[in-house]
């Protein structure tokens, strides 16, 4: 007779997962320990580095008397509450691909294992992978704001309790969101809903988001009023009943001494945490099921809720007559056929999953009310040294804006194929032509996007015509490069045993390509910027052309060379 206890079923899915983690990794650095090295030496260099900027930044703020502390404060509070602003987005993006748009679940539901387990197991999971990068960003500039201000050791244990607490809400919450959302999403009238709500959200925060003027009898007052004023489109961040409001005060006061104030927030933030984390682990697996079993039996596919009024073709109709978008496609009509309709197919997975579509237009969103929002700024530029310096971030903004959008979306692709990528390795169009095909949308797609917001950018800032036609073709350049590290690697590295685009990224290749594309764009702008011709005192000729040719030889070989790389990894993929 056997008396041994069951495992529980939550530990059993933390020890399968943890374990494979590790063999992951272990794998991973076996493969290329050059690879991992330089993973290695990428996450210490970064760290280091943000923290030395951080530090210097602050010292440098808090060095104005009396006013560097307002400024610091409400730097630190505004950073907290974007930070879960996005990190709720993030969430709802997750949980709902985790909880509805994931395998696995449905695996886990079919064995004996209780909903509200899995559930648990799902949310836990989602808010590791929406959480790290927020972790990874936010420990260097904690350090540096606690060194500026001579923290005692004590800091240094209690934040990361702040923190850990703080990112809990965001993950349950973000979760409760994607139940709700999940029986709406996928319907045609939801999608454009989406659409003109990212619009009227723009339209929003560009006259929101307008800068206070400053007029001559605002500087005849007290220097904390202007800035109280310069600061009230902030004021949102001091608003108590947001979480980030708790953690922002209780950092800030421990580091002040106020060791009461601390407890306080402390314990609210807890108590929340506890709250809130007891309901999602207890009481929402019924919930999800419901949820889950409701976007199962719906059918229709993304035009549902449309179809009481569109008329029914017959059999024969439906099945032979082409789509819109096919239609739409034959205006490329230098591609052989093979090649548009895998385009088509791309589009159509793209737009069907909504986490996909969703991220994109936040994206775009963001950096189209950013653009806008550069009018208001560009005539309180008056010295040349800020108007290049200016015009150069405009450059990088952008540039790292494509690479976020390269990494998500393009690298993915290869590995979204999954079990399906015999059907390719089988066809006449074949993997290299798959491939070059991919490549060359993502390419002409993000680079047509990306260089009219940098034009239109650079418009908002007043620089001359030939500046425009400068930057612009320097942003396609690093359209071309950028691509073509994602398919490359995405070829390199892939994981066809993966449906999640967020864990897909969240791998090894993923960092790398993101890493690479960092780094890139760093050192390839601060090129740019030290041999242009009117940029900070300016260069001779000889340089500028030199810089040019650096430029575009680098570009072409960090985007050519993972390319070949994975064309000939996708030829000897076994099919």
């Amino acid at each position: 007779m056997n008396d041994a206890k069951p495992i529980p079923h939550w530990r059993l899915l933390v020890g399968v997962n943890r374990t494979q983690s590790w063999r992951r990794l272990k794998s991973a650095v076996a493969q290329s320990r050059l690879h991992a090295f330089l993973m290695g030496l990428f996450v210490v260099g970064y760290a280091w580095l943000a923290y030395a900027l951080f530090h210097k930044a602050l010292q440098f703020t808090s060095s104005f008397p009396g006013l560097g502390p307002v400024l610091i404060e409400r730097m630190m509070f505004l950073l907290f509450a974007f930070l879960f602003l996005l990190l709720l987005l993030s969430n709802v993006i997750i949980n709902f691909t985790n909880l509805f748009r994931n395998k696995e679940t449905q695996f886990l539901l079919s064995l004996p294992v209780p909903r509200q387990v899995v559930y648990r197991w799902k949310i836990f999971e989602s808010g590791i992978l929406a959480s790290w990068a927020f972790l990874f960003l936010i420990a260097p500039l904690v350090a540096a704001y606690g060194a500026t201000y001579n923290a005692p050791w004590h800091f240094y244990l209690v934040t990361p309790l702040f923190v850990a607490l703080f990112v809990v809400l965001p993950a349950i919450l973000g979760s409760w969101a994607a139940l709700g959302l999940a029986r709406w999403v996928d319907r045609r009238a939801f999608q454009v809903a989406a659409v003109l709500a990212v619009i009227v959200l723009i339209v929003a925060a560009s006259s929101w988001l307008q800068p206070e003027t400053v007029t001559d009898e605002m500087l005849e007052t007290r220097v904390l009023d202007v800035v109280d004023r310069l600061l009230a489109r902030t004021r949102f961040s001091l608003f108590p009943f947001l979480p980030s409001y708790w953690v922002s005060s209780g950092i800030t006061q421990w580091v002040e001494g106020a060791l009461m104030g601390t407890f306080f927030f402390g314990l609210v933030l807890l108590s929340h945490t506890l709250f809130f984390g007891y309901l999602a682990l207890t009481r929402t697996g019924g919930f999800f099921y419901g949820a889950l079993s409701a976007v199962n039996s719906r059918g229709g596919g993304t035009a549902a809720g449309w179809k009481f009024w569109k008329r029914k073709p017959a059999l024969d109709q439906a099945a032979f007559a082409p789509r819109p978008l096919d239609r739409l496609a034959r205006l490329l009509w230098w591609g052989r056929g093979d090649t548009r309709a895998l385009i088509v197919k791309d589009i159509r997975t793209f737009w069907r999953d909504a986490t996909q579509w969703g991220q994109s237009l936040i994206l775009f969103g963001l950096l189209i009310a950013y653009i806008v929002n550069l009018r208001h700024f560009s005539h309180r530029l008056t010295s040349d040294f800020w108007i290049d310096l200016t015009s150069y971030l405009n450059l990088g903004a952008c540039a790292l804006n494509l690479a976020t959008l390269t990494t998500r979306f393009v690298f993915p692709q290869i590995s979204l194929e999954g079990k399906r990528i015999w059907i390719i390795g089988m066809a006449p169009l074949g993997m290299r032509r798959t491939l070059m095909a991919k490549f060359l949308f993502s390419t002409a797609v993000s680079m047509g996007v990306t260089m009219a917001l940098v034009g239109a950018s650079c418009a908002m800032l007043s620089i001359p015509p030939g500046r425009i036609l400068y930057f612009t073709l320097t942003v396609g350049v690093m359209a071309f490069t950028l691509n073509a590290l994602a398919v490359g690697l995405g070829a390199v590295y892939p994981n066809f045993r993966e449906d999640n685009p967020s864990k897909i990224v969240s791998g090894f290749g993923g960092t790398l390509c993101l890493v690479l594309s960092f780094l890139y764009i760093i050192g390839m702008l601060s090129l740019m910027a030290a041999t242009s011709r009117w940029a900070f005192g300016g260069s001779s000729v000889a340089v500028f052309w030199l810089g040019w040719v650096v430029f575009l030889g680098g570009s072409f070989l960090l985007g050519w060379l993972p390319l070949r790389a994975g064309i000939r990894k996708m030829a000897s993929v076994e099919i």
